[in-house]
């Protein structure tokens, strides 16, 4: 099994949430001023631009602080067991190092900036999950950040969005057939999907969905017309209620449970959630073809979305091509390991246990993670060779909140760091739904 990065192989900590929230000094805003020293001296040189080798170390030590590995006899172990030494630890925070420094090196070049407004916005929003400025000034002050230097994580990651943008703008928009072969894989994962319509109302306004149900029920009143007049959630009642289909979206457990139970066509009884009371029509029901031969066998959606899969991983390519052509063409020199540094360990005290339980020696080159999948990013905007560029330093949770929240997140935008949704089917809560709509969407902003 191919080796996963660093990041990768921790199922409970993503190293771009750790660095995107400053705790392991990935910022380029972080006070090395009041930073420990440990060995001095220079890890790298990127095109004259000096990374610190205590910048290195002191990201080190703060993912073995988050993950509890604060002990010789757990970190050697750790080590062990994912199939890491001391020096490839190093090498690989290191070269996520390399690979920001030119990014940073490449936003400047291109004369891209951020939008201080735009920054504003982000940083108040995420001020707003927070009940006073102390709890705010507490929860940085947690993760080792002043405002000013979240504020320029913020807009490092907006100037790195638009440096992928633009490096990326010209990749090649993928052909019919390439949808087509890529729908083949996928289509099985769409057997069974449903699309649906609700209409939403307020939870103390029981009495007046029970009697809307009861109009839809006997034929008196339109589904589609009584959402319309009647719908809390404005977003999509304009739509006759349609909020897609339910392997494109991310709906509250209680939605999804109760359209589990709806053929196409049937109406369901009343459904409270978080956001209300639901009454839900099942619009559609997908069946998978035994053999898909054509784009015209599947929902416009699930075309859109395949679509939209591929547009995103061919501007990540031409992104990681041209981050590939900034290394060979940079001056980077990479200094030794020097001696005495606090997370080293000797390798040989330690051993692994392979996957079928035998002990085997270090280097054996397996590694698994909890699901035996690749979890998270690497960086929050360069990113661990031709890996990372998709996480981005805003992608984090709440600033104190972030770090636990794993790898599945190091790939949204910015805005999502913020709390905001996406849209009227995948938003991620009331509160970071557009000011129009109420969604029936999982898990409301903290």
């Amino acid at each position: 099994m191919k080796k996963l990065s660093l990041a990768k192989s921790l199922a409970s900590f993503s190293l771009a949430a750790v660095c995107a929230l400053g705790v392991v000094g990935c910022s380029e805003g972080s006070s090395e001023s009041d930073a420990p020293t440990y060995t001095g001296g220079v890890a790298a040189t990127v095109n004259g631009v000096e990374i610190p080798e205590d910048k290195v170390t002191q990201a080190i030590e703060d993912i073995r602080a988050q993950m509890g590995l604060t002990d010789e006899q757990s970190w050697g172990e750790w080590l062990a067991e994912n199939d890491y030494t001391p020096e490839t630890v190093r090498e690989e925070i290191l070269n996520s190092y390399v690979d920001q420094e030119l990014v940073k090196q490449g936003t400047e070049a291109a004369g891209i900036t951020a939008d201080a407004a735009e920054v504003d916005q982000y940083v108040e929003t995420m001020r707003g999950h927070y009940d006073s400025d102390a709890a705010w000034a507490e929860a940085l002050e947690a993760v080792g950040l002043t405002e000013d230097e979240y504020r320029e994580n913020i807009e490092l990651s907006l100037v790195s969005q638009q440096l992928q943008e633009q490096v990326g703008a010209d990749a090649a928009e993928p052909t019919d057939e390439e949808v087509l072969e890529a729908a083949q894989t996928y289509v099985s994962s769409y057997d069974g999907a449903k699309k649906s319509s609700h209409i939403l109302f307020e939870a103390s306004d029981e009495a007046q969905a029970q009697e809307v149900l009861d109009k839809i029920n006997a034929g008196e009143l339109d589904f589609a017309t009584a959402a319309e007049s009647y719908s809390k959630d404005t977003g999509s009642a304009a739509d006759g209620g349609n909020v897609g289909w339910d392997r494109l979206s991310n709906l509250v457990t209680e939605y999804t449970t109760a359209l589990g139970e709806l053929n196409k066509g049937d109406v369901s009884g009343l459904v409270t959630s978080t956001y209300g009371i639901h009454i839900i029509q099942c619009t559609d029901v997908f069946e998978a073809p035994e053999e898909l031969t054509s784009l015209d066998q599947l929902p416009a959606e699930f075309q859109d979305s395949i679509r939209a899969t591929l547009v995103s991983s061919n501007q990540s390519n031409a992104y990681y091509s041209w981050l590939e052509e900034q290394r060979e063409a940079a001056d980077i020199q990479i200094n030794d390991m020097p001696e005495g540094l606090p997370y080293y360990v000797d390798m040989a005290n330690f051993a692994k246990d392979d996957a079928e339980g035998e002990v085997t020696a270090e280097g054996d080159n397996v590694i698994y993670d909890a699901e035996g999948n690749p979890i998270g990013e690497v960086t929050p905007s360069a990113g661990d060779g031709a890996e990372g560029a998709e996480g981005e330093a805003a992608d984090a949770e709440p600033v104190a909140e972030g770090v636990d929240e794993g790898a599945e997140g190091a790939e949204g935008e910015a805005a999502d760091a913020a709390g905001e949704a996406e849209d009227a089917v995948e938003g991620e809560g009331a509160e970071g739904a557009s000011d129009e709509s109420t969604q029936p969407a999982e898990g409301a902003a903290e």
